[in-house]
């Protein structure tokens, strides 16, 4: 069954059509509020961010920008808002889609296929695995494998991990770690790696093996051996 994260504050709306698309093999969770939507993108996998755009605290446009920024998740907005600059600007942040509010969920159903589809031929588009064991790196899909299970991680989580893998056992600067990673402000650069490289501790990290050490007064090295 695909899992959908729905990111919706017309409540009514969003029952009625996650009880439609259940009937039909996807899954729907709702979240009416836009930073709760996104905050569960890290903790959960789905297969497809369906997007409101008139949101409370933040708009829609602005949710589409950093998701699809930060994560690897398709998007299909879905709106009453009507102006062609909308659509526009969704789509240059990064939509796969915009479907305009009302529409009848048997459209929104072919338009879910059509993005998996579309999205998962790129997938397989994609340049070999580069396996560093215990990892496997796809940079074709963007996805890191740690003992064959594929890891759950962001934009920036993925760009810094590929970084360090491609530089195995080399102690790396945090200058050079930001310089390789679109995802992190360079005005905050070092706060933001020692936060990114703690998540990522967090997920490789398990059953006592130490990945990712501390290098004083340089920055990070990715340990896969003993020196």
């Amino acid at each position: 069954m695909l899992e959908v994260l729905m990111i919706e504050d017309d409540l009514e709306l969003a029952t009625i059509l996650g009880e439609y698309l259940k009937a039909h093999n996807i899954n729907v969770t709702n979240y009416d509020e836009p930073y709760t939507g996104m905050s569960a993108i890290n903790t959960r996998h789905f297969d497809l961010l369906l997007l409101d755009l008139t949101l409370p605290n933040l708009d829609g446009l602005e949710v589409c920008k950093k998701v699809a920024k930060e994560k690897h998740i398709p998007i299909i907005i879905s709106s009453a808002r009507h102006d062609i600059d909308d659509r526009v600007l969704g789509l240059e942040y990064g939509a796969d889609d915009y479907i305009p509010k009302p529409y009848d969920p048997k459209e929104l159903i072919a338009r879910i296929h059509s993005v998996l589809r579309r999205y998962n031929l790129g997938k397989q588009s994609k340049e070999p695995e580069t396996s560093i064991l215990p990892f496997q790196l796809d940079k074709g899909s963007r996805e890191i494998y740690l003992d064959n299970e594929a890891l759950n991680l962001t934009k920036a989580e993925y760009e810094i991990l590929s970084f360090m893998l491609d530089n195995v056992n080399q102690a790396l600067t945090r200058d050079s770690i930001a310089a390789h990673s679109d995802s992190i402000n360079p005005d905050s650069s070092n706060k933001s790696i020692d936060v990114i490289i703690g998540r990522l501790r967090n997920k490789i990290e398990k059953n006592n093996k130490k990945f990712i050490l501390s290098v004083r007064g340089i920055g990070y090295k990715l340990q896969l051996k003993d020196d």
